[in-house]
């Protein structure tokens, strides 16, 4: 209505005031008529035998799936019918994109949304993708052009047969942005050429897959809209409503699921292309051979592009995970591991080696870190695509009520080499603002294509760091320090068997915490002690109970932890998962008598200038970028973190540096006491004297790394994965070590 693809001010609204009686009585026989009437052809009389009434019959043919009722419209509320009325009184005219695809988010409910793992893409995050993918690159070819007839109408006929596919469509988004921003850039040809203003950028040319049909229809209509949008701002608002309605003539959005349906066959490699003609509902059965504009009859370039579900390998459904065994179970056996956005790279990495194609998506972060770059990107890197542009990490963030609460990524994957790969920072809102580098490898760090595999003892000097103990007690072993008290131990038995324990939350939170600690030498003088006899008794059942024959030994000994482990003097722990928000990692010196649990690491008696290690910037830039998240938390690992963390040569100079850095490091938290971890390591509340004790840790260390401090954390992975390819080039494969628990 607004848009003025009918004739008349507001004849839709206006009809429905007339028509609708105030109690709503009759808006859904109303709404069904001026339905039945825009799905019947004007000519040939097919109104009058279908009996549309007079006051529907001014209403033009529509066409289109959305207007092809089959069955009743649902009955309206005086409410309802209120609400309808007051959003055609609304003014539309300026109809943005977005609210397509948060209506899409907004309809569907949660446990659907969760599902599909739906969401939709604002114009600055669709632009993050289609610019540097490939509308920079027209932008720059206008430039350059000028004034040359000859050079824009090239342009412009290569314009013409580009092809846009976005395999998760949704509502259209990203097809829509495409073809508005062509059009604009077709326009400025227009205006230096003085050529014929009607567009050569053919709906044709837009192809999409999606799972649900409804935002199929949406991206349809969606598409035409944006088409007479453009003529009407174009070329004229006559000639814009002579050539829109009937509907027909769509992008090709195909209704199936992406991961099973051969692209090939949606979006076919073909250089003369039989197109069939699409309307809202669907094909029209009418074919047209149409000349694809190339003169040496080669392939037309298709862009793939769009934003997958977004969906971890830990959530996806049965029938999720069977399309990813489908596609990839026989190429890796890590298909386990992937999470479902993955599918779509590989499937576009597949067509591309049969097409002119490239392709960029928006994806959830967690793809290009941890073991997740092992799993996907050496398929990627095998098919001889490489990564051509990538945002680094940056939130989500779009105007939908149900806003994707994830941190993400954009990447683009070519086969060919038209330009240095560009490293954009997610951070950034410009999308024009980037860093011309060699290579981008899996983990977004300009260098080669190493991935980070897991390392079994630690390369160098630097301690052993295994996981502390597994208590696996049912929660006997355990003790509050209420439960503490209960158990009316003498002071002599709670020194001999009480110990402080630590993991993640006890450490960095200063939770008090304790455990019964009994060592096979005091078994019998423990078990003589009423107290602990009967929860020991509890761990032995529940071990027997258990279906796992290792837990089903442990239950001979069930007085003690799976492992127990403890320092002869200190031990530095490490919690297996910490909050990103922290400007450090929260490493911490344990005194002799702690007992750490397999919720942290441990460091047993080690020097203490390791701490300075895992203290730095640099560890943190490490670990964050090749040990993967938990949610959006560090997620800490021995062995693809701590033992692959390539360190310099450290002479007893170096160490002695870096433990009086460690050594001022904790001087200043004790200055704070009792101020916990938490509160210590608040972004916002760090204490001055701390903060300067890190960044001295920092400048010392990072001039043993390059003689000066780094730049930003960009050059620090630079020269990480540096180091870490030359100490794995000069590493023999043999036998991989002991293992660290």
């Amino acid at each position: 209505e607004d848009t003025g693809i009918f004739l008349g001010e507001n004849l839709f609204t206006a009809t429905l005031h007339k028509m609708t009686d105030s109690q709503a009585g009759n808006t859904h026989e109303v709404l069904g008529e001026l339905f039945r009437a825009m799905a019947t052809d004007t000519r040939g009389g097919k109104r009058a035998a279908a009996g549309i009434k007079s006051w529907a019959d001014v209403f033009p043919y529509v066409n289109g799936g959305l207007f092809d009722v089959a069955g009743d419209c649902p009955r309206f509320s005086r409410i309802a019918r209120s609400y309808l009325l007051r959003a055609g009184e609304l003014n539309w005219k300026e109809i943005n994109p977005d609210i397509f695809g948060s209506m899409i988010q907004a309809v569907a409910d949660d446990g659907e949304r969760g599902e599909l793992g739906m969401h939709y893409t604002s114009v600055p995050n669709i632009l993050k993708v289609l610019n540097p993918l490939f509308l920079d690159d027209l932008r720059e070819q206008l430039a350059a052009a000028g004034d040359n007839a000859r050079k824009l109408r090239n342009l412009r006929k290569r314009m013409s047969v580009i092809r846009v596919f976005d395999p998760a469509c949704g509502s259209g988004n990203f097809l829509v942005i495409a073809y508005l921003q062509m059009r604009a850039i077709e326009h400025e040809i227009v205006q230096r050429t003085r050529d014929d203003p009607k567009s050569w950028i053919k709906l044709s040319n837009f192809y999409g897959i999606e799972i649900k049909g409804f935002a199929a229809e949406i991206a349809r209509l969606a598409l035409l809209i944006a088409e007479f949008q453009s003529d009407v701002r174009f070329i004229s608002q006559q000639e814009a409503r002579a050539m829109v309605l009937p509907l027909h003539n769509t992008g090709h959005i195909v209704i199936d699921n992406a991961l099973r349906v051969d692209w090939l066959e949606v979006c076919p490699p073909v250089s003369k292309a039989l197109v069939a003609e699409h309307d809202l509902a669907g094909p029209t059965g009418r074919l047209a051979l149409e000349d694809n504009g190339l003169d040496d009859g080669g392939e037309p370039e298709t862009f793939i592009c769009g934003n997958p579900p977004y969906l971890g390998s830990t959530w996806l459904s049965a029938d999720q995970k069977a399309d990813l065994r489908a596609l990839v179970g026989a190429r890796t056996a890590k298909w386990r591991a992937l999470d479902y956005v993955s599918g779509w790279f590989i499937k576009a990495v597949d067509y591309s080696t049969m097409t002119l194609s490239e392709c960029a998506f928006v994806s959830t972060n967690s793809i290009c870190q941890g073991q997740h770059v092992s799993a996907l990107w050496p398929i990627i890197f095998s098919a001889s695509s490489h990564i051509c542009f990538a945002y680094t990490s940056f939130k989500w963030t779009n105007l939908a009520s149900h806003n994707a609460g994830v941190t993400v990524s954009i990447i683009g994957l070519s086969r060919k080499a038209r330009r240095k790969p560009r490293l954009y920072a997610g951070s950034i809102e410009s999308e024009t603002v980037f860093q011309e580098v060699e290579f981008i490898n899996g983990y977004l760090v300009p260098a080669q294509n190493v991935i980070i595999e897991k390392v079994q003892r630690s390369p160098d000097s630097r301690a052993e760091m295994p996981r502390g103990n597994m208590p696996y007690d049912g929660g006997n072993l355990l003790l509050s320090l209420e439960e503490l008290s209960s158990l009316n131990l003498t002071a002599i038995q709670r020194t001999k068997f009480i110990k402080r324990i630590f993991g993640s939350d006890e450490f960095i939170n200063g939770r008090e915490r304790y455990c019964i600690w009994i060592d096979d030498d005091h078994r019998h003088e423990a078990e003589e002690i009423d107290a602990f006899r009967k929860r020991i008794e509890r761990v032995r059942a529940m071990r027997l109970a258990s279906s796992d024959a290792g837990a089903n030994a442990m239950a001979e000994t069930p007085y003690r932890f799976r492992e127990m482990n403890r320092a002869r003097q200190s031990t530095l722990a490490m919690p297996r998962v910490s909050s990103e928000n922290r400007p450090f990692l929260p490493v911490g010196l344990l005194p002799q008598e702690a007992v750490v649990t397999d919720l942290a690491y441990a460091l047993y008696d080690a020097p203490l200038w390791n701490m300075a290690l895992i203290a730095s910037r640099i560890h943190l830039v490490w670990i964050a970028t090749v040990c993967g998240k938990l949610e959006t938390r560090y997620r800490y690992s021995n062995t693809l973190g701590w033992n692959t963390f390539p360190v310099p040569p450290l002479t007893e100079q170096n160490k002695a540096e870096l433990t009086a850095c460690a050594e001022a490091i904790l001087l200043a938290r004790e200055a704070h006491f009792p101020a916990t971890i938490a509160d210590l390591y608040d972004p916002e509340a760090m204490p001055d004297d701390l903060r300067r004790a890190h960044e001295a840790n920092d400048e010392t260390l990072e001039r043993i790394y390059i003689g000066r401090r780094f730049k930003n954390d960009t050059e620090r992975l630079e020269k990480l994965f540096e180091m870490y390819t030359k100490m794995t080039a000069a590493t023999p494969k043999t036998a991989k070590g002991k293992r660290a628990a």
